[in-house]
């Protein structure tokens, strides 16, 4: 009698961030709702890092075809027995208890710490981190401000997207006129966040410059691995999603286009 497959074991942890999910996006959005159904659905963990949409104007526009599509795929999955964390990003830092209720994400502060037997692994965006981008570090401490938060919450939602939308373009505007280390992670942040946490390993997005670097600190390495953004609609796919196994290995996977 033939015997039945061994099914694979499912992983410890998924880790992802950047997609900046929106409807001109089809390509990235399919792949993300395969991610979820192939990926995500075996493994005991999801760690959302953060820009999971291209920006959130606030919990009471979650009712378009679009944003429930991508809300119950993501419910499905923890219904599914997947644990979901969420870490904001600086895109959709406006997510709220509505939005974690509805896909059964659990929210973590910014800066969080697992751990995978003797390791601790630092989980962030990484947007605050770059603190040589001065502009933007002023810019953060005011829209995370929750003062600021409950006035803007306060704004008819579209007039709240049309600020966004001139945010962005400001932004992008700006960005153009930055070199790419200022808009990068600083090194003596990096290093504190490590002495903080007491983490050999940091996990992060935010940059869109995936890699994986070495940090000599004192008397010991410390392992920082980037995601990358995703987006497979516009010139070269690019995407990734970092997978731990229960053996506490890690590897970086690449999105293909669905």
């Amino acid at each position: 009698m033939n015997q039945p497959a061994e099914q694979k074991m499912p992983v410890q942890a998924l880790f992802i961030s950047d997609l900046h999910l929106q409807p001109a996006l089809p390509k990235t959005t399919r792949a993300f709702l395969d991610f979820l159904k192939n990926q995500v659905k075996q493994a005991e963990q999801l760690y959302i890092l953060g820009d999971l949409f291209e920006y959130w104007a606030g919990d009471d526009d979650m009712d378009s075809d679009y944003l429930e599509t991508i809300v119950r795929s993501i419910r499905e999955a923890a219904d599914s027995g997947t644990a979901i964390f969420w870490i904001c990003g600086n895109r959709d830092f406006l997510t709220g208890e509505r939005f974690l209720e509805a896909t059964g994400a659990r929210a973590l502060p910014e800066l969080s710490v697992m751990e995978s037997g003797k390791t601790k692994i630092a989980l962030t965006h990484g947007d605050a981190q770059c603190t040589d981008d001065q502009a933007y570090m002023q810019f953060r401490n005011m829209v995370r401000n929750p003062v600021w938060q409950k006035q803007f919450l306060a704004m008819p939602l579209a007039q709240r997207k049309a600020i966004i939308a001139g945010m962005r373009q400001d932004s992008r505007k700006g960005n153009q006129e930055k070199s790419a280390r200022i808009m990068d992670v600083n090194a003596s942040v990096i290093a504190d966040l490590f002495k903080q946490t007491g983490a050999s390993v940091l996990i992060h997005g935010h940059t869109h410059q995936p890699g994986q670097h070495i940090h000599k600190i004192e008397n010991g390495e410390y392992l920082r691995l980037v995601l990358s953004d995703w987006n497979l609609d516009d010139g070269p796919a690019r995407g990734d999603w970092i997978e731990l196994n229960r053996h506490g290995e890690l590897s970086r996977h690449v999105v293909k286009p669905v």
